[in-house]
């Protein structure tokens, strides 16, 4: 097995050695969700290499508390004033870094900054000056990190924060794909790379929990549903820690996953008014729970639908809460008669996703008719059925179309599954259009013979996937 070092991070952490490597002061921001690896990537980053550094991770306590455990981390890299025990405030510890790292190459890490931040609102101006009066002439590297995203995004990068301007690098910290997430399965069968990146959403901590198991059924098995599971509270565990009213949230979560789509749907299902379910909603997009999204290439922007982005959030509002008094009771058979039997309609959404990454990094590789701009699905009306109508997915550029069909089947694809995708096509008459059938099980040898002479048609199995 490997770390996510070896993939999804790489380019990140080559960002962060370059930025080490110019021996001036330099200001990164790392930020993004829970779980994501952010913490990780600085611990890798610091440990090659052997740099340098003071670590301090923030905690929900007291401005005094942590000032101590910052001083201890001080402590731990020059120990000259150890005696001290803590500093008497946040300037003369910094004054006392810069004494004690001239002339030599120094990191100063500050994880969870938001928590520092609320116990001690005055810092942010604080590390202002101790930028602009002493660290511009400093070999020192500062790097914020943060979980809470909006909090990042205003108090740290915003306009109105006073550190604005200051930082030499930003990097929002996503998800892993499902190419970089297959890495963690070593050799498990493509299927089940796949099911282990749709039922966590591609975040490191959660592959590495799964995979740790001999097979990644038996990972989402004890995962997911059994009491002592990691995953079996943690969504709730994540609203808690991040929203001061889990109860209003979960319930918007729960009636999207159960199929209500629209604002006002959702508004009546959880009794709310719309304006304020729309702040809720903001929040959970905000976190990357949730998603708006719109058909591709329609001008009618209120056709928008709301969806669970996040995998892990999908399959565990999916299956989870219908499975408590099984779960709780330790019944042995519960993922087995039921999840298993649903787990193939459960993937039919993040085949979709799968197969628009797979477009997105053969596009940056321009191993595609065209180099795309967007990507994303259709849906709406069809004026020639007056009937509605769905596309799995569209990728355009100008008049050039890719417009694809994702099949997460146990049957092969034959013909008809293309003749029907090229009548909905129909719909952009007019178009450049190139067309790409995705299916876990192959193809029959119709549709292939029809692909040899069909140079508009491109035919994706899952071992395509893997070979970009």
């Amino acid at each position: 097995m490997v770390t996510f070092f070896d993939g999804g991070r790489i380019h990140e952490l080559r960002s962060l050695e370059k930025l080490y490597e110019r021996n001036e002061f330099a200001f990164a921001v790392v930020y993004g969700r829970r779980r994501v690896g952010k913490t990780s990537l600085i611990n890798e980053f610091i440990s090659r290499g052997n740099k340098k550094a003071i670590r301090f991770t923030a905690t929900e306590n007291t401005d005094i508390v942590n000032l101590e455990n910052f001083s201890q981390s001080i402590f731990s890299v020059f120990p000259k004033l150890s005696s001290l025990g803590r500093f008497p405030s946040w300037e003369s510890a910094f004054d006392y870094i810069t004494e004690q790292a001239k002339g030599e190459k120094l990191i100063i890490s500050v994880d969870e900054y938001p928590y520092l931040a609320k116990a001690y609102p005055p810092i942010s101006s604080e590390l202002q000056r101790y930028i602009d009066l002493v660290l511009q002439n400093a070999d020192i590297m500062l790097i914020l990190c943060g979980s809470s995203m909006s909090f990042m995004e205003n108090q740290v990068l915003g306009y109105q924060s006073p550190l604005y301007g200051r930082r030499t690098a930003q990097y929002l910290i996503k998800p892993l794909d499902y190419y970089d997430s297959a890495e963690f399965f070593g050799n498990a069968p493509l299927e089940d790379k796949i099911l282990g990146y749709a039922v966590t959403g591609g975040i490191p901590q959660y592959l590495n929990i799964i995979a740790k198991a001999q097979t990644v059924e038996d990972g989402i098995k004890d995962a997911f549903f059994t009491k002592d599971g990691f995953l079996y509270e943690e969504p709730r565990n994540l609203l808690k820690q991040e929203l001061r009213e889990p109860a209003m949230y979960n319930a918007i979560i729960t009636v999207i996953a159960n199929g209500a789509t629209e604002m006002n749907e959702i508004a009546s299902k959880v009794n709310e008014k719309d304006g304020k379910v729309a702040n809720y909603i903001k929040n959970l997009i905000d976190l990357g729970i949730l998603e708006r999204r719109t058909p591709m290439l329609s001008k009618k922007i209120r056709n928008g639908i709301y969806r669970i982005k996040d995998g892990m959030y999908r399959f565990w509002y999916r299956f989870v809460p219908g499975t408590f008094t099984l779960i709780d009771n330790r019944y042995e058979h519960t993922y087995e008669e039921k999840v298993r039997p649903f787990v193939s309609d459960f993937m039919g959404h993040s085949f979709e996703e799968v197969c628009m990454q797979y477009l997105m990094r053969m596009n940056v590789k321009n191993k595609l008719p065209f180099l795309f701009s967007e990507i994303g699905g259709w849906w709406g009306g069809n004026p020639a059925t007056k009937e509605e109508e769905e596309i799995d997915i569209i990728a355009s550029s100008g008049e050039r179309l890719i417009i694809g069909e994702c099949k997460w089947k146990n049957k092969q694809t034959g013909p008809d599954a293309y003749s029907e995708l090229r009548r909905k096509a129909e719909i952009f008459a007019g178009k450049d259009i190139f067309y790409y059938m995705f299916s876990r099980s192959g193809f029959t040898s119709g549709l292939k013979k029809e692909a040899e002479k069909d140079d508009r048609l491109m035919l994706v199995t899952l071992e395509d996937l893997f070979d970009v």
